[in-house]
């Protein structure tokens, strides 16, 4: 049950960073919001390790990390290329449904195989993050290109729950300084690379904090969840971020919410309903 609650504490928290960086990014660039937000974690991160560092660092748990963070850029910048072409519809369910697979299948082969009802509530939560990602509207133009960049978007938000999921719970959160090291890296690399500044708009900037701090907090919560219960379900359940950063956008922007989203709504907390089962 422990492990069922972080992993939706973790997709609550993680929903309010999508939210917070999205808010940002209509005023700034999205490559200069990822890296100053992830900054501005930093001592968020220091405070989370120090309160549980497990037995300490280890070479292992370090690089697993940072594999983990640049897998987890190169996601999110390619989330920002998809969502930019103007096809969200088409777009955020892909990459949000393979985010969850990718754990989902890695789960089943790896792990001890879960209860029937957990993995019922497994599969329900990867319908559900379909159905909340699609956003409304008309039918948006499908190409290659943008199947390719979604399902890769979702292959590397998937990576990223695996790596950090087999992490094992001896360790911690250090693996999350790893996670942070390679994010920065290759964030850093590509902006100095493509000279783009790190400075933002004041309230640009309160958002891009906002999203930094909830987003340590969730990585935090989903390591914590995922070594401690089956990935399997954990990971899927973990993914269901969407659903805060929808009722988000419901309530403080006023968005319109889709029958498609309120149906996926329902069945996220059916999903939650069965996984803790």
């Amino acid at each position: 049950m422990l492990p069922i609650l972080l992993a939706a504490l973790s997709a609550v928290v993680w929903g309010v960073g999508d939210f917070s960086g999205g808010k940002a990014t209509q005023t700034a660039r999205a490559l200069t919001v990822t890296v100053v937000s992830q900054l501005a974690s930093l001592p968020v991160l220091a405070v989370c390790v120090a309160m549980m560092g497990g037995t300490g660092p280890t070479v292992a748990a370090l690089g697993r990390g940072f594999l983990g963070g640049l897998v987890g850029l190169v996601g999110i910048l390619l989330l920002y290329r998809g969502l930019s072409q103007g096809a969200m519809s088409v777009f955020a369910p892909i990459s949000a449904v393979t985010t969850a697979l990718v754990p989902l299948t890695v789960g089943l082969a790896v792990d001890r195989t879960p209860s029937v009802p957990a993995l019922i509530g497994a599969g329900t939560a990867v319908v559900a993050i379909g159905l909340v990602s699609r956003a409304p509207g008309g039918a948006a133009r499908v190409t290659p290109a943008l199947m390719a960049t979604a399902l890769a978007c979702g292959v590397c938000f998937g990576l990223f729950f695996v790596v950090l999921g087999r992490s094992g719970a001896q360790v911690g959160l250090w693996p999350l300084v790893g996670v942070r090291a390679g994010s920065l890296s290759l964030g850093l690399l590509a902006a100095a690379r493509g000279r783009v500044s790190l400075v933002l708009p004041r309230t640009a900037r309160r958002w891009a904090v906002v999203a930094g701090t909830t987003d340590i907090l969730a990585n935090a919560l989903y390591l914590l969840a995922a070594t401690r219960g089956p990935l399997a379900i954990v990971a899927p359940i973990g993914a269901l971020y969407p659903v805060s950063t929808v009722l988000l956008a419901l309530g403080v922007d006023r968005e319109r919410v889709a029958p498609t989203q309120l149906a996926g709504l329902g069945l996220a907390a059916t999903a939650l309903v069965l996984a803790a089962t």
